[in-house]
């Protein structure tokens, strides 16, 4: 990350890291190509053959939000649950 920054020359990360110029430029090719796979153009967070089915997912939040509103009013009116939040 050093050698990406350029606040230093390779010179004087070498020295600071003990390591030779031409590994510190080795590493900072192969973070930059890494980089270009994970953050370039075209790249998704998540891919679209993930299998992850929106509707479903959708339902079940529908379905966990009605139990919660039922339950909700059922214990406010039992007395077992402030009307407060």
């Amino acid at each position: 990350m050093a050698a990406i920054k350029g606040e230093k020359t390779l010179n004087e990360l070498a020295q600071q890291f003990d390591v030779h110029t031409n590994q510190i430029s080795q590493w900072k090719t192969q973070l930059l190509e890494g980089a270009t796979g994970v953050f370039g153009a075209g790249g998704t967070a998540v891919p679209a053959s993930s299998g992850v089915d929106v509707k479903t997912l959708h339902a079940k939040i529908g379905e966990l939000t009605l139990e919660n509103d039922f339950l909700e009013g059922a214990l406010t009116k039992a007395g077992l649950l402030s009307a407060r939040k």
